[in-house]
């Protein structure tokens, strides 16, 4: 199979026949060949290209193209970059097991690295166990509506825990900066196209899903792994692990144990936490499972109109129903040595409260598939490190987040009302006491003050240098009545679940693989999934190996 690469065409459906037609018409010119020569093409990737917006935009298109001779075409164009040999994207699935045995493995959160973990393990005939302290997608999603509508949470069911994990409740993005030389992401997101997400998740340049079509998404393979003889456990906390005495420096798990003081027996259990689960943290740490601390980022909300962005990076083809709602990446590094970014840009979208711990306020962003909702927003956030803000042990980062997490809840009025400040007031130093055209869309609302006492003064200040600078970035990005909702603090985990490079196990508990975001090897769903996918498969070649044995 032959790889083209910078195929540009004018905006269009590329699923309508004209455009098919169009793409045909390209790439036969790229190739010079006849059209009896062209025995298919599929689209790997398409992107639009709005850096001239005076112009035309365009869609730029990476096809995967089987010709009838493809070593004479490829050897006529060797001196074009554009064409190459297409790299090999199938997916190997992992060792199946060989018969019906007792040992089974557990995996430990049902995000996005515990679903497919657990489904992977499933398809190969492991029969996984899963346990997962929050409820099924239906019950959860009408919990976290009660936070949102009635200021009421549920520590247990929330934007953070529950089936899906906390990708369920945000954009559905499934594109990762992680470097995927077996394109393990690919498969992520076939899965995700056979349980019923949209098709062009395949080729889009930034494909999302949306909350509401993920949840069906994720119920559907969940139904898979139950069919093909895994279990799930809903509202199932795993408060404590079995480890036998230490050999050569290491520990061997010998499995976990629930609070209602059941015990699952297993040497495999694969740790899929999510970032959020404190206590669990803490247990590991008392059980010394080796952690340490790494950097993460805090900061705010902002939202803007969606037009706005619309007109500031498209220009004239804002609004185009084929492109949708634009959106944007944004850095800035600020005098005083801090690196100020976008974070989890939400076209279209809402800010939600996504809190999982009584007396904290914790922003987040989502949209819909549709990304038609007024506002746009991200996070804006400020790099943080353990060196420099969180000194202490494995732990500090995630004590620094309860506090600025409490902090934000008394600035919101102890009623898990948000604290929010126009930007024009924050950049002038004085508290806010009315809205502008920009109506905040964080439920269950938001209490107008100063959120300059919210976060450590380096921050402010970076976060102050950086707004003027996105502005002259993108027009107007720091006009007087956008919103800033406090506080970001959940941006990824402050501490890494420390693993063997190879085996994927904890450094000193043999067994015990830790993966996904609350271990810190992940940083979204697309990765996440990807991390689950390969302990699956360290997992699976263990199991197969002690089996032959």
């Amino acid at each position: 199979m032959i790889r083209i690469t910078e195929l540009s065409l004018p905006l269009g459906d590329p699923l309508a026949a004209e455009t098919r037609t169009a793409l045909r018409r390209s790439i036969l010119r790229r190739l010079q060949i006849d059209d009896s020569e062209l025995v298919d093409f599929e689209i790997f990737k398409r992107s639009h290209d709005a850096r001239r917006k005076d112009r035309e935009i365009a869609f730029v298109y990476i096809v995967d193209v089987t010709v009838r001779n493809e070593s004479a075409v490829l050897g006529r164009l060797t001196r074009d970059r554009n064409v190459t040999r297409a790299p090999d994207t199938s997916f190997h699935p992992p060792l199946r097991a060989h018969a019906d045995v007792d040992a089974r493995p557990v995996v430990v959160g049902f995000g996005p690295c515990g679903l497919f973990a657990a489904l992977l393990l499933a398809q190969g005939g492991h029969r996984p166990i899963v346990l997962e302290r929050g409820r099924d997608v239906k019950r959860r999603t009408q919990d976290t509506w009660g936070l949102w509508r009635r200021h009421v949470l549920d520590p247990e069911s929330n934007v953070q825990f529950g089936e899906g994990g906390a990708g369920l409740f945000s954009d559905g993005k499934l594109y990762s900066q992680i470097k995927d030389p077996r394109f393990l992401g690919r498969q992520v997101m076939r899965e995700f196209v056979r349980a019923g997400a949209p098709p062009e998740i395949m080729y889009v340049n930034k494909p999302h899903i949306g909350t509401f079509r993920l949840t069906g998404v994720v119920a559907r393979l969940r139904e898979e792994i139950i069919a093909l003889g895994g279990e799930i456990r809903f509202e199932t906390k795993a408060v404590d692990v079995l480890l036998d005495s230490a050999t050569n420096g290491r520990k061997q798990i010998e499995g976990v144990v629930l609070e209602n003081g059941e015990t699952i027996a297993s040497r495999h259990v694969i740790l899929a936490l999510g970032h959020s689960s404190r206590d669990t943290l803490r247990m590991l740490e008392r059980r010394a499972v080796f952690m340490e601390a790494k950097p993460f980022a805090i900061g705010f909300r902002i939202e803007h109109p969606q037009s706005m962005i619309d007109r500031a990076r498209l220009g004239r083809f804002a609004g185009h129903p084929v492109i949708g709602a634009a959106d944007y990446k944004l850095v800035h590094h600020a005098s005083n040595g801090r690196s100020v970014y976008s974070f989890c840009m939400c076209p279209g979208g809402t800010v939600v409260a996504a809190t999982s711990e009584s007396g904290r306020v914790v922003t987040n962003g989502m949209s819909q598939y549709s990304r038609n909702e007024r506002n746009a927003n991200a996070g804006i956030v400020v790099g943080i490190d353990p060196e420099r803000d969180f000194p202490g042990g494995p732990l500090a980062g995630v004590a620094l987040q309860e506090n600025l997490e409490t902090l934000a809840f008394e600035l919101g009025g102890c009623d898990y009302r948000a604290p929010a400040q126009l930007v024009g007031d924050f950049l002038a130093c004085r508290a806010s006491t009315a809205l502008g055209s920009v109506a905040p869309s964080y439920q269950p609302g938001v209490m107008l003050t100063d959120l300059a006492p919210s976060l450590p003064a380096e921050i402010i200040a970076a976060i102050r240098e950086a707004l003027p600078a996105f502005g002259r970035q993108i027009k107007d990005f720091d006009r007087a009545d956008a919103v800033l909702t406090g506080i970001e603090s959940r941006t990824s985990s402050p501490v890494r679940i420390t693993r063997d490079a190879d085996s994927l196990q904890s450094l000193n508990v043999r067994g015990l693989y830790p993966g996904g975001e609350g271990a810190g090897y992940a940083g979204g769903i697309l990765s996440a999934g990807v991390d689950g996918i390969k302990l699956a498969e360290v997992v699976a070649r263990d199991l197969c190996r002690r089996e032959a044995a």
